[in-house]
């Protein structure tokens, strides 16, 4: 019952175009995926495939003017912030259409007139930058959320205390999504970690812990929106944990020896698309016919994206010179 009642609430419209988002970030993921192993993009990956419910989840909850920060696995949150895969394909092959016109990469890519901060790589490090572009708002008097994204890895470095402590004394209107999918590259978080949830460790800071279901978009949106609403009252920060997965290797070329069998398979029965087609298909939002016409037509996205990255310009030699400097207004 308790989906039918989130689906009641977002309508069919949202819910319909929730799952579309979560089978374009797939399809772009898996079709990036070869390309890189053919040796036909140029650079390394870290992908998300099996984590589309918790980017797509989170993001449905926030507003347009709200502003997101991702790590060096953050093409699912680039798509599902709105950026164009077109935008993304071109940054991947770094070409000047990219949306960091080809000077980020893979690892890189944002844009934050979408509300997307240009991804951070170094593990853990977007977190004080998030409590800081919440405080700005908190200053500003907006009303605007900043939202972190980061890995179950993160939580074990210095910048993850010092931003939640700093986020909690300040009451800033932020939500630190810890995307808990088991592994910090290759370590096991049942290695790092003493406790169950790292949900838990919101106490010693003074903010609330919540943990969803990563694997299940309904369940995100429902804990992120209510933790989006708070910040936006002006109630102070969450820290969310998404329990979830990467059904792939951690980068391009990992073939996930670490990890057994058993709980590959496992995980593999939670895929959050096919569990989110179920979920639509049962409240008849829409027909088997018309998810074939929509994967036909996310594939056709993906390919027109991919073609359009490889054909746009490459860089001029004094491009190298340019985006140094930003002109901005300074207040008295």
């Amino acid at each position: 019952m308790k989906n039918e009642r989130i689906i009641e609430g977002l309508g069919k419209t949202k819910a319909v175009g929730m799952f579309r988002t979560m089978l374009e970030i797939r399809e772009f993921e898996e079709k990036i995926r070869f390309l890189f192993l053919e040796g036909k993009m140029p650079g390394t990956v870290h992908q998300y495939i099996g984590m589309e419910a918790c980017a797509v989840g989170v993001c449905a909850a926030l507003d347009e003017n709200d502003v997101i920060a991702s790590t060096h696995r953050p093409h699912g949150h680039a798509i599902a912030r709105g950026i164009s895969m077109d935008a993304i394909a071109a940054e991947l092959y770094g070409r000047t259409t990219g949306c960091c016109r080809g000077k980020g990469g893979s690892m890189h890519v944002g844009d934050l007139s979408k509300g997307m901060l240009p991804a951070i790589a170094i593990v853990g490090a977007n977190i004080p930058i998030v409590m800081g572009m919440a405080l700005s708002f908190k200053i500003r008097r907006q009303k605007k959320v900043a939202v972190s994204f980061f890995g179950d890895g993160a939580s074990n470095e210095g910048a993850f205390h010092e931003g939640l402590n700093m986020a909690a004394v300040y009451d800033v209107p932020a939500v630190f999504i810890c995307e808990n999918n088991q592994y910090g590259a290759s370590t096991s978080i049942k290695r790092v970690s003493k406790i169950e949830n790292i949900a838990d460790r919101a106490a010693a800071y003074g903010m609330p812990g919540d943990i969803a279901d990563g694997m299940n978009v309904l369940d995100v949106y429902e804990h992120a929106k209510k933790a989006v609403d708070r910040a936006r009252r002006g109630k102070g920060p969450t820290l969310l944990e998404l329990k979830t997965f990467r059904l792939c290797g951690h980068s391009r070329r990992d073939p996930n020896k670490y990890m057994n069998d058993e709980e590959k398979e496992y995980w593999k029965t939670k895929d959050p698309i096919p569990f989110f087609e179920k979920v639509l298909l049962k409240e008849q939002l829409i027909k088997s016919d018309e998810i074939s016409s929509l994967r036909e037509d996310v594939e056709k996205r993906v390919e027109q994206a991919i073609a359009f990255g490889q054909t746009s310009p490459e860089p001029a030699p004094e491009d190298t010179l340019r985006d140094f400097y930003v002109t901005m207004d300074v207040p008295d």
